[in-house]
């Protein structure tokens, strides 16, 4: 199970171009939001990247508000493990445990997956929180990921499944943002 003092949240390329075109669209930021509120309520490290930024456009401007000043790490590579600055980034958390979310799911969310996986880390990838522009790909992502070894769970399994408890001091946090 994931805990907090091991826990990681991913967010892969939450871009406006991309975060537009999605199957689902409607729940890209709703769902991104109710991640980042709650690891921060829970002090979890959140690496966010943008794919390209120059051609695809910056993060969500309602995600980086709420990253309070988090950047997000540029790359070009697909799977964000072949970026050096992000490795860096994810080794400093010194955590093994990644929460998985991002667009394009069948891209730069599945090869980022399975890099992680690769490299040892436990990736619980979210059904609702990974996006594609076809539920085809979204599903195949899905599939991928679980056959390589990944969790698939949800937003709001994740969180609760961080706090464990009614008495945890951030169950009311959490339980608003999955109302």
């Amino acid at each position: 199970m994931l805990n907090s003092v091991e826990a990681v949240l991913v967010m892969v390329d939450f871009q406006g171009r991309l975060a537009e075109i999605v199957d689902r669209s409607d729940l890209v930021v709703r769902n991104a939001l109710r991640l980042v509120n709650g690891c921060q309520a829970l002090a979890l490290p959140i690496l966010p990247t943008v794919q390209v930024p120059e051609k695809l456009g910056p993060i969500l401007p309602e995600l980086a508000d709420a990253l309070n000043g988090v950047e997000p790490i540029s790359k070009t590579s697909f799977s964000a493990l072949r970026e050096p600055g992000f490795l860096v980034a994810l080794d400093e958390t010194n955590r093994k445990q990644v929460i998985l979310t991002g667009i394009e799911a069948h891209v730069c969310v599945l090869q980022t997956g399975l890099d992680l996986l690769d490299a040892g880390y436990l990736v619980h990838v979210l059904s609702d929180g990974i996006f594609s522009r076809t539920a085809e790909n979204h599903n195949l992502a899905l599939q991928r990921l679980h056959d390589a070894g990944a969790t698939v769970s949800s937003v709001e399994m994740v969180l609760f499944e961080l706090i464990r408890t009614s008495k945890h001091p951030a169950f009311r946090t959490i339980s608003k943002l999955v109302k």
